[in-house]
């Protein structure tokens, strides 16, 4: 198993593997800019990574591509770099939100990382009348966020909202997103057949799930009242939110996503 933060990437040779460390930055990149990261990361990189001058990494930050960085100096606390050859373009990326009535922390978190493998854009913690949860830390899902970025590869970390009331998000909706509600109740169409369907004609998508009892009677009236909602039904099995959520997203990724498209191979 890897280390956090690295990924195994096919070299030339089929039969070797070299491993990338990744990094998510929020300064600008360019060939040859030379900067210093923080504490933490810096922490990261001498401690338990084990990594010295004249060592390379990957950063990334969103909007510049993906680049290599050799360390140049080393104190504590304070690691220096400077970015070489860029070995990634920016690419854009599904735009497919993921709207969610917070659970156990614990699965939120888990929920939050394994929905930025899966491509998502933005996520949107929704207080509904059966929400269970009284806090959502907005800071500790963005450290998933970017975490789960940093090791499946992608060049962006997903935007993570403070939480919204459930009428308030209906009333700032975008009307051209559709909202694809996974509905419990069981009446939703299969959410295969309406993935497929937006797929011939493709728009932004947000997949929405309830809390762990499910969405209040008049919660669902007005979502069904609401011409950019979808009801879906996600089979024959009673889901846990969660376990709801991510096989939402694999579906439509699958069908209306960027599941088509390959993994490019980027060789040291």
């Amino acid at each position: 198993m890897s280390e956090p933060n690295q990924s195994e990437t096919p070299t030339s040779d089929p039969g070797a593997s070299f491993t990338r460390t990744r990094l998510f930055v929020e300064d600008d990149l360019a060939s040859g800019v030379g900067f210093t990261l923080g504490p933490d990361q810096s922490h990261y990189l001498q401690k338990v990574m084990r990594r010295g001058v004249g060592d390379r990494v990957v950063l990334f930050n969103g909007r510049d591509g993906e680049f290599w960085a050799q360390l140049t100096d080393m104190r504590r606390g304070a690691v220096s770099l400077s970015l070489g050859e860029k070995i990634r373009a920016q690419s854009p990326e599904p735009d497919l939100w993921l709207v969610f009535a917070p659970i156990r922390s614990a699965a939120v978190e888990f929920m939050t990382a394994k929905a930025t493998e899966l491509g998502v854009s933005r996520i949107v913690p929704v207080m509904t009348a059966r929400t269970n949860a009284e806090q959502v830390n907005t800071r500790r899902l963005r450290a998933n966020a970017i975490e789960a970025a940093e090791l499946s590869e992608r060049l962006t970390v997903p935007e993570i909202d403070v939480p919204v009331q459930f009428t308030a998000l209906l009333e700032r909706w975008p009307t051209k997103r559709r909202l694809l509600v996974c509905d419990e109740t069981g009446t939703g169409r299969p959410v295969a057949d309406v993935a497929g369907e937006l797929a011939e004609n493709p728009r932004p998508i947000a997949v929405m799930t309830g809390p762990e009892g499910g969405f209040a009677p008049d919660e669902l009236d007005q979502l069904r009242d609401l011409p950019f909602v979808m009801p879906v039904g996600l089979g024959p099995r009673v889901l846990r939110a969660d376990t709801a959520a991510l096989a939402a997203l694999a579906v439509v990724q699958a069908a209306a996503g960027d599941w088509r498209s390959g993994r490019g191979v980027n060789q040291d």
